[in-house]
């Protein structure tokens, strides 16, 4: 029987020996190595055949994120699992675009992580039911907002994503070309063609609908 190659990544030590403690007794998993950050997977992967990483979201110098966009580009034969204590549906579902594929909760009992594990690494994705309801919810509402999407101009998306990068009206109006009341028109027009109430939720929309990372 053909073991899966488990690569676990967790800056929390108690809770990364719990992880191994629970699996390594499993006949068909075979844990090659473990991790504190992304940068130390990467280093491991590099010298090691991983088929699935399992790894948190919240880990210092580089984060599950990051890792989890360059695993894609850079590796793509490793499936992703997160194991998180995150909920927010807006994460999932920036994971989801990246292309993880699961999602638990820190919560989940051993037998939804075999599951899990086992699912992800026969081809196909798993994510926890609690957060599948989450993330659809969250989507539908997101679909429904992208519909304004196609009602801006090119210049008010090329706006909308220098104001999501934190540029300020004067160094828009610079880098564009534009005057500051010009940049200032465009900025209410965005706030009212996309319900926002302020930047925040330009912000807010410009991340949800993959404008910027």
């Amino acid at each position: 029987m053909t073991k899966i190659k488990l690569l676990i990544a967790d800056d929390h030590t108690m809770f990364l020996q719990g992880i191994i403690s629970l699996l390594e007794q499993e006949t068909n998993i075979n844990i090659v190595d473990k991790a504190v950050n992304g940068i130390e997977a990467l280093e491991i992967i590099k010298k090691s055949a991983i088929d699935l990483i399992i790894l948190d979201i919240s880990m210092p110098e580089m984060d599950g994120i990051e890792l989890s966009k360059i695993l894609k580009k850079q590796h793509p034969q490793i499936k992703i699992l997160i194991l998180s204590t995150h909920s927010n549906a807006m994460i999932i579902s920036r994971l989801i675009r990246i292309g993880v594929n699961g999602y638990l909760l820190k919560n989940a009992e051993k037998e939804e992580l075999l599951k899990a594990i086992n699912t992800i690494a026969s081809g196909e994705n798993y994510f926890a039911e609690e957060l599948e309801e989450k993330h659809f919810t969250n989507s539908s509402r997101i679909e429904k907002q992208s519909s304004h999407i196609t009602e801006l101009s090119s210049r008010e998306k090329e706006i909308l994503v220098l104001i999501a990068q934190e540029y300020n009206t004067a160094e828009i109006a610079e880098k564009t070309f534009i005057s500051l009341n010009t940049v200032n028109t465009h900025r209410r027009n965005l706030l009212s063609k996309l319900n926002a109430k302020n930047t925040a939720g330009l912000v807010k929309y410009a991340v949800e609908n993959g404008l910027v990372d």
